[in-house]
């Protein structure tokens, strides 16, 4: 990326538009019955994918931005638990049982914290109130330093195909100044017993623009990472929000990479993980050329969605958990984020839908053209409004965004065609947020454009 772009467009707050529109859009006029008829449906479309939230973790890195709590104990996380069996059988009633699942993601706070037998229990659970595909990809986000033995075990016996590995970086002073001190013993010792359990895709975390982050210490953790051969990596810019996240005021500001910093170590990583044999994956995904992530940026089928880049083709996400974020065709659905109002409402027999956003034919024109811009850095616009039934200068017409990064030499039209500049695919997100008509709106900030 030119300096000229970094000065421009580094410190600029932009979504990351895993979903359109973002969350700040959602509001208290969906509810619990919009949630129960929009369920009544999703059987007729076609596979779902379903996301589990566990939201506790063990103790808290001061970077995270996610909704969990802290416990030591285990109380706390198995009565979370029976309060999610019966939501489960509520979402279940109202879908009407039959719901054929494609893909299941548990995500947090630390998933892998739950008692083996709680979560075979979870699993027999899921397996009875719907449909399990014969080939269904169930992942499990999980932290190496807290895994246990008895949980391999259970991940292996009750299907688990695929673990994100939370690793962020191996420098010892980056990790005491994010709270999360973690040896790449610890990170081997898990991956070796994964994938004797059957895990057979393995994904590491990484992140960049961490406190006393250098180039150097990004290169020696991306060397480290490789010698265990993950089959994909997420590699994401740290938001440091302070004002959202309180605990993150625990990391100095001034110890934090500036924007070229910032760029020059996520170009560092790339450049690291594509020497070694890895296919870089739109914004800031990379995988092995075999594997699945890979394959369907090869053939135009990436998608985007709450957990990044996938392979997952469903259109309908189930959120099951406190916080957790649902896609309907109609629109959006966000459960409670408070466990108290979210296991009050499941004990109550209602859903613990809190607010929702229902999508218009524009919005699901302007989700489609994001979708493709962050997936492919290109999208065909003159296509893409015959499908939608648009006049083919709708989103460019008086789109000054759109030409401001045209003049800066960001993106460029021809024939119908927008495409973001090879140089400048790190500002992906900005390009996508000049198709974004609610960009701007709410006042709260995002994670930065580099």
């Amino acid at each position: 990326m030119s300096d000229s772009l970094i000065e421009k467009y580094g410190d600029a707050r932009l979504p990351r538009y895993t979903s359109y529109p973002t969350a700040l859009a959602f509001s208290a006029a969906v509810g619990p019955d919009d949630y129960v008829k929009g369920l009544a449906e999703v059987g007729i479309a076609g596979p779902v994918s379903v996301y589990v939230h566990v939201p506790f973790c063990r103790s808290l890195c001061w970077y995270c931005g996610c909704h969990t709590s802290i416990t030591r104990h285990d109380a706390p996380v198995i009565e979370y638990l029976d309060v999610m069996s019966q939501e489960i059988e509520l979402v279940a009633f109202a879908a009407g049982n039959a719901v054929p699942v494609n893909n299941i993601h548990f995500g947090g706070g630390t998933p892998s914290i739950v008692n083996p037998d709680d979560f075979a229990l979870l699993m027999r659970k899921l397996r009875s109130a719907f449909q399990f595909e014969d080939a269904a990809a169930i992942a499990v986000e999980i932290d190496p330093r807290t895994l246990k033995a008895a949980m391999v075990d259970a991940l292996g016996e009750n299907g688990v195909n695929r673990a994100s590995l939370g690793v962020q970086s191996f420098d010892p002073v980056v990790q005491a100044a994010i709270n999360r001190i973690q040896t790449v013993d610890q990170t081997e010792t898990a991956v070796s017993k994964l994938r004797a359990a059957g895990v057979s895709s393995i994904n590491f975390d990484l992140i960049y623009g961490l406190p006393h982050q250098t180039v150097r210490s990004c290169v020696d953790t991306v060397k480290l990472a490789i010698e265990m051969r993950p089959d994909r990596l997420a590699v994401f810019g740290y938001a440091h929000i302070p004002s959202l996240k309180k605990h993150q005021r625990l990391i100095e500001d001034k110890t934090l990479p500036d924007a070229w910093q910032r760029n020059e170590q996520a170009e560092a990583i790339a450049g690291e993980l594509v020497k070694a044999g890895y296919a870089r994956i739109g914004l800031d995904h990379f995988a092995l050329p075999e594997d699945e992530l890979a394959l369907a940026s090869g053939n135009g089928t990436l998608r985007r969605n709450f957990q990044g880049y996938t392979s997952d083709s469903c259109d309908t996400l189930i959120g099951l958990g406190a916080s957790a974020i649902g896609r309907l065709p109609t629109g959006y659905v966000q459960n409670h984020v408070p466990l108290g109002r979210y296991a009050e409402r499941v004990n109550s027999s209602v859903l613990p839908t809190a607010k929702g956003y229902r999508l218009t034919r524009e919005d699901n024109f302007r989700a489609k053209v994001i979708e493709r811009l962050m997936c492919d850095f290109e999208v065909d616009l003159a296509s893409l409004s015959m499908e939608f039934g648009y006049d083919p200068d709708f989103l460019v017409e008086r789109n000054e965004s759109l030409k401001e990064l045209e003049a800066h030499g960001v993106a460029f039209i021809r024939d119908g065609l927008i495409t973001v500049e090879q140089n400048a695919r790190f500002m992906v997100r900005a390009v996508a947020a000049a198709f974004d008509a609610y960009f701007g709106s709410y006042g709260r900030t995002h994670s930065k454009a580099a």
